[in-house]
């Protein structure tokens, strides 16, 4: 006869079972299976990670391109600066209330040159004359342009240059001839000087033999039409009195002979002569750059935390809708920290996609406009490092609330739902 045992009883402490509520007992899941797990979910949802990262990449597109493109236009501007060199400065007659019809003297150029920091003059005279592309164009259709006449040193003293042609031509047998800035060259149609371009200049046709290149330090002359001084005096009664002088001065004496000289050039009216450094407006500029770039920043940084707040929304949403899933892995052993790194992970993953695209896309952006410009491509370091650090904190900080959501889902609410 078989005897049967009955089985031992178990008591109530012979047996623990892990309490899945809270985060004790120390997380098992490795870096490798966190990121792992939390790049399922933007898988899953393609089309929704590549909405919720192009969030992202737009303002790192703009805080990265705007920060290239300021400084490659600064570095542009300042070597401009640099090859125009700083130390020009421009004389003119008062424009102030009171100035009346003041001019700078005949003999100025000459007086101002006698300077000992005076390096090179150069000078302009006004012509009482208006410039056409032919006889057929009607006497108002001038296109705000200007007849000047000019000495030998222009060029040379503005550190200019010819886009064709070549300067005022002595040889023409006592007849004018012209040399166009840049911008009456493109407004009068004339694009070089082969075949015999004229133009006409009063009553008279004249040919052109030179086009400038534009005169960032006078830019009043890419307007205008330069003829001959002595031409200008004997075919349109041009005045003695010079409208503009400029003048060269030795490297660090620009304080000092700025103020000797309207003393200088006008003896019996000096308060009626104004000095001007032209660089100063390029300088100007370049302040005026640094301000616009602040701004274009605080745009960017606007995109960014929208971007960030559409991460946010988005990982509010993952949760919701996978409640099911959240319940399921806290039923087989899954703790809160492992929710929490999943979800954060998934906004983290976000944030890079979006951060990496941004920084990409504002490099591009700023390589093609540079180049198209002349400039060299520069893109400060900060630029796209920081870009991409800013991307991930975004991101971390978007997806922290949503992830600590997900974490206090109860296994039995989330499976039920």
């Amino acid at each position: 006869m078989t005897t049967i045992t009955p089985p031992t009883p178990v008591s109530d402490e012979a047996v623990t079972l892990p309490d899945l509520s809270t985060d004790g007992g120390g997380s098992k899941l490795r870096a490798g299976d966190v990121l792992r797990v939390g790049a399922s979910g933007p898988r899953a949802r393609r089309m929704r990670t590549v909405l919720s990262a192009l969030g992202v990449s737009i303002g790192i597109a703009a805080l990265v391109g705007v920060l290239g493109l300021s400084e490659s236009s600064k570095s542009a501007l300042l070597d401009e600066i640099s090859a125009l060199g700083t130390n020009l400065l421009t004389v003119e007659t008062g424009q102030g209330i009171g100035a009346g019809d003041s001019a700078l003297p005949a003999a100025a150029p000459d007086t101002i040159a006698r300077l000992d920091t005076v390096s090179q003059t150069s000078a302009v005279w006004s012509v009482d004359a208006d410039v056409y592309r032919n006889e057929f164009i009607d006497e108002g259709e001038t296109g705000g342009l200007r007849v000047m006449a000019a000495d030998d040193d222009l060029v040379d003293t503005l550190n200019g240059s010819l886009a064709d042609g070549v300067y005022l031509d002595e040889t023409a047998d006592g007849y004018p001839t012209a040399v166009l800035g840049s911008v009456a060259a493109e407004r009068l149609g004339v694009r070089n000087v082969d075949g015999g371009q004229h133009v006409v200049i009063g009553d008279d046709l004249v040919e052109v033999v030179g086009i400038l290149d534009p005169f960032p330090l006078a830019a009043d002359l890419d307007r205008s039409v330069l003829i001959d001084v002595d031409a200008a005096q004997t075919f349109y009664d041009a005045d003695d009195d010079p409208a503009a002088i400029y003048v060269r001065v030795d490297d660090g004496a620009i304080d000092t002979t700025r103020d000797a000289i309207p003393g200088t050039a006008d003896p019996e009216n000096p308060e009626e002569v104004t000095v001007s450094r032209p660089s100063d407006a390029l300088e100007a500029q370049a302040a005026a750059d640094d301000a616009l770039t602040t701004l274009f920043l605080g745009l960017g940084a606007v995109a960014l935390l929208v971007g960030g707040i559409g991460i946010a929304n988005v990982m509010v949403i993952a949760v919701i809708e996978r409640r099911g899933e959240i319940g399921l892995r806290r039923a087989l052993g899954a703790t809160r920290a492992h929710i929490r790194r999943q979800f954060l992970t998934e906004a983290v993953i976000l944030s890079v996609l979006g951060g990496l695209a941004g920084v990409a896309l504002g490099m591009a952006a700023t390589y093609v406009y540079a180049t198209t410009q002349g400039w060299r491509v520069i893109i400060p370091i900060e630029a796209s490092l920081g870009g991409f650090v800013a991307a991930i904190l975004i991101g971390a900080i978007a997806g922290l609330y949503p992830a600590m959501r997900a974490a206090r889902l109860a296994p039995t609410e989330a499976l039920r739902a």
